[in-house]
């Protein structure tokens, strides 16, 4: 019989205001093993509520966030400047990607030039780029 394997991550969390993108992440997050629970916010100030509300209870916090640029009330790129006033803690144990069907280079750079964010990536997420996050 095969042991099932553990999920790499306990807990990750997906904020994208497009509903069918938001359902394809999550299905590659759990379909592939990725994480265990996965907290979905279609609205960035809910996702920040979130990690304010538990920065102190580690247990409760993703240890990889997947966030949108484009977002209606607070971009990807507001959460980020919201997200950076948060604890120290939180933010060594958690690792921020910015995931974005955008092209435009200027987008690009200032999401790779975040010192929040660990990498870039355009939509779809594929399998093989959950397989590269350690």
């Amino acid at each position: 019989m095969l042991k099932e394997l553990d999920p790499k991550f306990e807990t990750v969390m997906i904020i994208d205001d497009n509903l069918v993108d938001l359902y394809i992440i999550s299905r590659m997050i759990t379909q592939n093993n990725f994480g265990k629970n996965v907290l979905h916010y279609t609205e960035a100030q809910e996702a920040i509520k979130y990690l304010q509300e538990n920065q102190d209870n580690i247990s409760k916090l993703p240890q990889i966030i997947f966030v949108d640029i484009y977002m209606p009330l607070m971009s990807g790129f507001e959460f980020l400047e919201t997200y950076d006033a948060l604890s120290t803690n939180l933010k060594n144990y958690c690792k921020t990607y910015i995931i974005s069907s955008t092209i435009d280079n200027d987008d690009i750079a200032r999401s790779s030039s975040n010192k929040n964010v660990v990498s870039f990536h355009v939509k779809p997420i594929t399998k093989e780029f959950l397989d590269r996050i350690i």
